[in-house]
């Protein structure tokens, strides 16, 4: 097994290699100062703060690979991470949606052809205090809790931000539309989220699943013992299930997204090399380390009977 994961490992080490010495070979911009190349240089990219803690890790491994690369992450609400992607401010950005109709249709008027992958599945996690007796919800049940229409309204929903990602799936997804009820708030950062349901008895918190994992306990697949995370049942499902990558994979946990990279870079460089690194296999083991169902790799699921 060590002996796959090795070569593996080097094979995506040795593609991205090929792509930087190509890179290397190519013109320089109209200034005539080089480019920076797929394993070199420094770049600045935006990231959907809930996943911070996963793209950390991963900038932390391959600038470690990479002795010449440097990207600076800065961390904001999905929407200015494509602000920014469309105002050239960032060349990559990681967010939970590709690209709308409405913004292909902008680069080609501008005849410019963005890249855009799919790398993860992540599980939107909802969270409340140990104390609540609401730890099993059906779908039905979470949306009326989210658009508003539960009969005892006595959750108190908290996201990260009011213009974050998960807000804009619950609308979007969940709600189909509907504005979200009077009694959500915003608790600015994702920690805060959990602090504040952790000390609230009636909240009801809304997060993505890396927030509450724990990438350095290999043996577990338990979550932050902080707070409890909600089992749910699918429209058509027969178990209450948590966040468990193997449910998010199947479907059997309803509430789950993509995890995204859209690159605008005219050239193969550091946006190029970093985006393609998060596609390999280490950087999707670093992935499922983070407990989001990784979209790049060929994984198997068997029936196992435990004695």
């Amino acid at each position: 097994m060590m002996t796959r994961i090795m070569k593996r490992s080097q094979i995506a080490v040795m593609s991205l290699a090929v792509a930087a010495l190509l890179a290397s070979c190519g013109p320089a911009n109209k200034s005539g100062v080089e480019h920076d190349t797929p394993t070199a240089g420094t770049i600045r990219i935006s990231v959907d703060e809930t996943y911070r803690p996963l793209m950390e890790a991963e900038i932390k491994v391959f600038e470690s690979l990479y002795k010449n690369a440097h990207i600076i992450a800065e961390y904001k609400p999905e929407a200015d991470c494509f602000k920014d992607l469309l105002a050239d401010s960032s060349r990559l950005i990681f967010v939970t949606r590709d690209f709308s109709e409405q913004e292909k249709a902008y680069f080609k008027e501008l005849k410019v052809t963005p890249q855009s992958l799919l790398l993860a599945w992540d599980g939107v996690a909802l969270i409340t205090n140990r104390s609540n007796p609401d730890s099993i919800l059906t779908m039905d049940q979470v949306r009326e809790i989210m658009d508003g229409s539960d009969s005892t309204q006595k959750h108190q929903i908290v996201f990260d931000n009011q213009n974050s990602s998960t807000v804009r799936y619950v609308r979007d997804s969940i709600n189909k539309g509907k504005p979200l009820p009077p009694n959500v708030m915003a608790a600015k950062t994702n920690p805060e989220v959990v602090d504040y349901v952790a000390k609230m008895k009636n909240a009801i918190g809304v997060i993505g699943v890396s927030w509450i994992s724990d990438p350095n306990d290999s043996t577990s697949i338990e979550f932050t013992n902080k707070v409890q995370v909600v089992k749910v049942r699918a429209d058509y499902g027969s178990e209450f299930v948590k966040p468990y990558q193997a449910y998010i994979a199947l479907g059997s946990y309803q509430l789950k997204r993509g995890l995204f990279y859209c690159l605008k870079e005219p050239y193969s460089g550091l946006g190029s090399g970093f985006a393609t690194f998060l596609g390999s296999y280490e950087g999707q083991m670093i992935i499922a380390k983070f407990r989001l169902f990784p979209a790049r790799l060929n994984v198997v699921f068997r029936e196992a009977n435990i004695k």
